[in-house]
């Protein structure tokens, strides 16, 4: 009798959230148009023009005279401006240089067909390409399990000889 009840039970609990879904509204009516009687037109907000001044007058004469302002242009985080970009073409290559102070520092080449080429130039004016790491990479290893049984620390200390 037990499993009936349960079974009726969970059947019940089931058939819940189907049962509150078949239930459904109407639908809603749609917006009234534009000319439907009860609408009545809303004029759009009067925006204030500033008052102009008679030739010859200033707006408010005991306002001081400020400096005209200077924006020094766009900065990075560092707050240098940004590189002085020159692209030219030299047959089917594009090429663009990069200067800093007026001081070449990377040299970009763009064949028609290809990988863009990047070479930074030092101090004294040697190009050096950026094909790939630096230095060789070096990762880290940890070990983290170990099946069996440990050799305790001494032993391992002494069996590094083999």
């Amino acid at each position: 009798m037990k499993p009936v009840a349960l079974l009726a039970a969970l059947g019940a609990f089931v058939a819940l959230p189907a049962l509150a879904q078949s239930q459904s509204l109407p639908p809603a009516p749609p917006p009234p148009g534009m000319n439907d009687p009860g609408v009545k037109a809303v004029e759009p907000p009067a925006t204030k023009k500033p008052a102009k001044p008679a030739s010859g007058q200033a707006i408010n004469s005991k306002a001081p005279v400020l400096p005209a302002m200077q924006d020094s242009g766009p900065r990075d985080a560092r707050g240098e401006p940004p590189p002085q970009v020159t692209v030219r073409k030299q047959g089917e290559e594009t090429i663009q240089e990069y200067r800093r102070s007026g001081m070449l520092y990377m040299v970009i080449v763009t064949p028609k067909t290809g990988i863009p080429q990047t070479y930074m130039v030092d101090a004294n004016g040697n190009y050096h390409a950026q094909s790939g790491p630096q230095e060789p990479v070096k990762p880290v290893m940890y070990k983290v399990m170990e099946w069996g049984k440990s050799k305790p620390a001494e032993a391992e200390s002494a069996g590094d000889g083999k």
